[in-house]
């Protein structure tokens, strides 16, 4: 499909783990088309909703003040039933019943699988808008909802700071990023952090107690009495933020106290640069849709548009930083001055 004419109507879906942002992105996508004409049809509760044809036409008047709500108004869910051979026909035949035109969602690498599945049975331009605050697909430098949850640990990082400062202890901070360290290394260097646990690091050298003791011993002997803040992604460790807390506590003679961050990184409003990406994403899909695209991701890439085949967007690894790494590991270590000292 290459031509406006050829599209009448659009569905759209959130799906997976919501991310702030999404409202933006869902309003981009209804009032872009709606200026070439093109009807949005919002379905509930991601892949699920196509399934139980739950679905709402979007206008105007349903998004266009909802940029500053987190979440998703049309709702977002996870769908085991869809995954299946039936579940693919099933939404393919609904879509062909609502006289569908083209299919955008907007989720993580497990929507745009969702996606994937959705092609073997449908054949309309299928587009995908990246809304995840992991910000670990590859093809986009930032995902919707990434800048948002940093903020969020940031704000929360900065608290705990202020108290582990007052009571010289040890706090243990869990933050998102089973699989990438994005959320991890950024609230990390933006609350300058001691040290951070990220799955990066943890596949080349796992991190010990032995050497986390050492660390922050070493840390007491270069400043005193002082706080200790680590950033440590979930699934990291062992039993988690709780259960390296009570490791540290048997062995230093400091308070260590964990705290998980969980859920509370998805919600909030969104940042002004996660509603600006939505912006911007949203109207990408709708001219991807135009130019007759499909199985491909709206990005942004060095701060200019672009488009990532669907299936590279997880197959393909995208990179954490390297010189935020170095940074954060080495320039701003603080026991650097007790290494020079012992080498004098």
């Amino acid at each position: 499909m290459s031509s406006v004419n050829t599209i009448n109507r659009i569905a759209i879906i959130t799906s997976g783990g919501d991310a702030p942002g999404m409202n933006a992105a869902l309003r981009a996508v209804v009032l872009a088309a709606e200026n070439y004409g093109i009807e949005v049809m919002g379905f509930r509760h991601g892949y699920e909703g196509l399934l139980t044809n739950d679905f709402v036409k979007l206008d105007r008047e349903d998004v266009e003040h909802i940029l500053q709500y987190s979440g998703t108004i049309i709702k977002s869910a996870r769908s085991e039933r869809f995954k299946s051979e039936e579940g693919g026909r099933e939404a393919a035949t609904n879509l062909d019943a609502h006289q569908i035109d083209a299919f955008i969602v907007i989720g993580g690498d497990g929507s745009f699988r969702g996606a994937e599945h959705l092609a073997n049975f449908w054949k309309g331009p299928i587009i995908g808008i990246p809304g995840t605050i992991d910000n670990d697909l590859f093809g986009t430098d930032n995902t919707i909802g990434y800048d948002t949850a940093v903020e969020t640990a940031m704000d929360a990082l900065d608290k705990i700071r202020d108290t582990a400062e007052a009571m010289d202890r040890v706090f243990i901070v869990e933050v998102m990023g089973r699989n990438a360290g994005y959320i991890g290394i950024s609230s990390a260097m933006a609350c300058g952090a001691e040290r951070m646990i990220l799955p990066e690091l943890q596949k080349d050298k796992p991190l010990t107690v032995d050497a986390l003791v050492k660390h922050i011993e070493s840390v007491q002997r270069v400043r005193g009495d002082s706080s200790y803040v680590m950033v440590l992604c979930e699934n990291q460790w062992p039993g988690g933020a709780v259960r390296l807390a009570e490791q540290l506590e048997d062995r230093l003679n400091l308070p260590c106290r964990p705290c998980l961050l969980g859920h509370v990184q998805r919600g909030g409003r969104p940042t002004a640069m996660d509603r600006i990406l939505g912006t911007r994403l949203g109207v990408h899909a709708v001219e991807l849709v135009r130019q007759g695209k499909t199985a491909v991701m709206a990005g942004v890439t060095a701060n200019e548009l672009s488009e990532t085949p669907l299936i590279d967007t997880w197959t393909k690894r995208k990179k954490l930083s390297e010189e935020l790494i170095n940074i954060q590991q080495s320039l701003f270590n603080p026991i650097k001055k007790d290494r020079n000292k012992s080498t004098q």
